[in-house]
C-alpha cells in the first residue's frame, strides 16, 4: 500500500515554481543578512569580557586606581581580540574536518603546518580591504556593547556629566546602527574561529 503511495506521488507532475514579488526578494535578503549579524563578534570575545568585567570593576565599584586600569586594559585585549579573529578564516580538509587559519596577503596560512593548500584555494581566503574595515567595525561594535554594560559606566564614569550621559547614551546605539546597516550592505564571507561552517 505505502509503495502505490509514493509511485502515485512520484508520478504527479511538479508545479511550477512561483516567481519572487520583489518585496519578497527583499525580505529574504533582509532576514539572511540579518542572520549574519551573529557573526560580527566573536563570542569568546564577548563572553569572556561579560565573565571578567564584574569581577575586575568589583560589581562597577572600582574601589581602587587599579581596578579602574585593569577595566580599561580589559576592554582594549577583548576589542584587539575582535579585530584579530576577523582574520581567521576555515575550510573543510580532504577528510572533511574543519581546519582554521589566518588571512594573509598571499592566501590563508593554515595553522596546523602539516595542512596545505593549492594555489587556488590560498587566493579564494586572500586578505582583503573589506575584511580591514569589518575587523575596525567589529572593534567599535565591541565598544558599544561595553559602553552598554552597566559596570564599566559606573567604573570609568562615576559620577558623569549631562553631556557624558548623553553621549554614553546615544553613541552606542548610533555605533550599533552604523556598523549593523554596513555589515547588511556588505556581508562578510569569512567563517572565522566560532563562525559556523557553510557548506560553500
Amino acid at each position: 500500500m505505502e509503495e502505490a503511495r509514493q509511485a502515485l506521488i512520484a508520478s504527479l507532475p511538479e508545479l511550477p515554481k512561483k516567481p519572487k514579488s520583489k518585496v519578497e526578494r527583499v525580505v529574504r535578503k533582509t532576514f539572511k543578512g540579518t542572520a549574519n549579524l551573529s557573526n560580527l563578534l566573536p563570542t569568546g570575545s564577548v563572553m569572556g569580557f561579560q565573565i571578567m568585567c564584574p569581577v575586575l570593576t568589583h560589581q562597577g565599584q572600582c574601589p581602587t586606581i587599579t581596578s579602574r586600569w585593569l577595566t580599561c586594559l580589559l576592554v582594549f585585549i577583548c576589542a584587539v581580540s575582535c579585530f584579530i579573529l576577523s582574520f581567521t578564516d576555515s575550510f573543510r580538509d580532504p577528510r572533511g574536518k574543519v581546519r582554521y587559519g589566518l588571512a594573509t596577503p598571499s592566501g590563508l596560512c593554515a595553522m596546523e603546518g602539516s595542512i596545505t593548500l593549492t594555489e587556488e584555494e590560498k587566493e579564494k581566503y586572500k586578505l582583503r580591504f573589506l575584511d580591514f574595515v569589518h575587523a575596525i567595525m567589529s572593534m567599535l561594535v565591541f565598544f558599544a556593547i561595553s559602553m552598554f554594560d552597566q559596570n564599566v559606566i559606573r567604573c570609568l564614569f562615576p559620577v558623569p556629566s549631562e553631556e557624558i550621559k548623553e553621549l554614553l547614551t546615544g553613541l552606542p546605539f548610533i555605533i550599533g546602527v552604523v556598523c549593523g546597516g554596513f555589515f547588511l550592505m556588505f556581508p562578510t564571507r569569512r567563517h572565522g574561529i566560532g563562525s559556523p561552517l557553510t557548506k560553500e
